[in-house]
């Protein structure tokens, strides 16, 4: 009696010729070797052309074509990007016309402002919480709630406020500020505040009147940017977890509520993981009706000096 064989489906399965099947990686995509002593322009060209890299050098070419198009090109904080030490990075492509307005959480305007009076931000949370001096630092509170008040006074939003004061205080390290110098350029700048969530409202001098207000002010003329970005404009978001893509999301829900179509634009996001609101509230839910959506993954220090290197080059 002859044996079955084993396993008779899996002797007639069925193949196909190598040549027929499609691929997504050929020789022609794989990375470069770099030489000592080669320019940032080879290095950036001997990146291979597969998942992030391909994705970086997009976000690149849509900041690029933005630009050339006078399209916005729209830069969302939070303050780990100060605390990086990036914003002379972030100054530089301001100049070059490469980031065309900036939008920021309450956090992003302390350090900016600590950095611009003193050179120096960030504190030790824990210690300072035992302590029952976290945030408490005199001239931070006294100085930020006077600028937002007399902001307001004078019907101004809360980053041009803080950065005007920034620049008419001449406080020494002006140069160094994000606020100041959009004020300087006479770009948008705005600063979203969550009230409580920031050091300067644990303050006495805090009104929140003042707060609102000046924030208000902000939503709506971060609202006029959102409106432009159709037809090739880019929002980046770079490490705000939830203020900003919360914020980004209504003000585009207001824009298209005129009968504006802020479609086909690019969204990337940049942080050191994926998150929930970053990922929904800019790269995929704004682009779903047209436009590209991207997300960067790894450190700041890293990532956004990369990223300004490369528009540079190509700009």
């Amino acid at each position: 009696m002859a044996e079955k064989p084993r396993f008779p489906l899996y002797r007639r399965a069925k193949t196909v010729p190598l040549s027929r099947r499609r691929h997504k990686v050929s020789l022609s995509m794989f990375g470069k070797v770099c030489r000592k002593g080669d320019s940032f322009h080879r290095f950036y060209d001997s990146l291979p052309r597969v998942l992030a890299a391909g994705d970086l050098r997009a976000v690149v070419d849509a900041i690029v074509a933005a630009r050339r198009r006078g399209k916005p090109v729209l830069a969302c904080m939070g303050g780990h990007v100060v605390k990086c030490g990036l914003s002379p990075v972030i100054i530089d492509l301001m100049r070059r016309g490469a980031i065309t307005a900036l939008a920021m959480n309450g956090s992003t305007s302390i350090h900016d402002f600590e950095v611009a009076l003193i050179g120096k931000t960030s504190e030790d949370v824990q210690a300072g919480l035992e302590r029952g001096t976290f945030g408490m630092a005199r001239e931070t509170g006294q100085m930020m709630n006077e600028a937002l008040a007399i902001g307001e006074a004078e019907d101004l939003g809360a980053g041009w406020a803080i950065g005007r004061y920034i620049l008419e205080k001449r406080l020494p390290h002006r140069d160094a500020s994000l606020l100041a110098q959009a004020v300087r350029m006479r770009m948008p700048a705005t600063v979203h505040i969550a009230i409580g969530t920031d050091i300067i409202h644990q303050h006495p001098q805090a009104d929140g009147r003042v707060l609102g207000k000046t924030t208000m002010d902000d939503f709506r003329l971060l609202t006029e940017v959102v409106a432009r970005l159709g037809s090739g404009g880019v929002v980046l978001n770079l490490g705000s977890a939830v203020i900003l893509p919360e914020v980004f999301l209504k003000a585009l829900t207001v824009a298209r509520s005129t009968g504006r179509r802020v479609r086909n634009f690019t969204a990337a996001a940049f942080d050191m993981l994926v998150q929930y609101r970053p990922l929904q509230n800019v790269v995929r839910r704004p682009v779903a009706a047209g436009g590209k959506g991207y997300y960067l993954i790894g450190h700041h220090e890293i990532m956004i000096p990369l990223l300004a290197r490369a528009v540079i080059e190509k700009l």
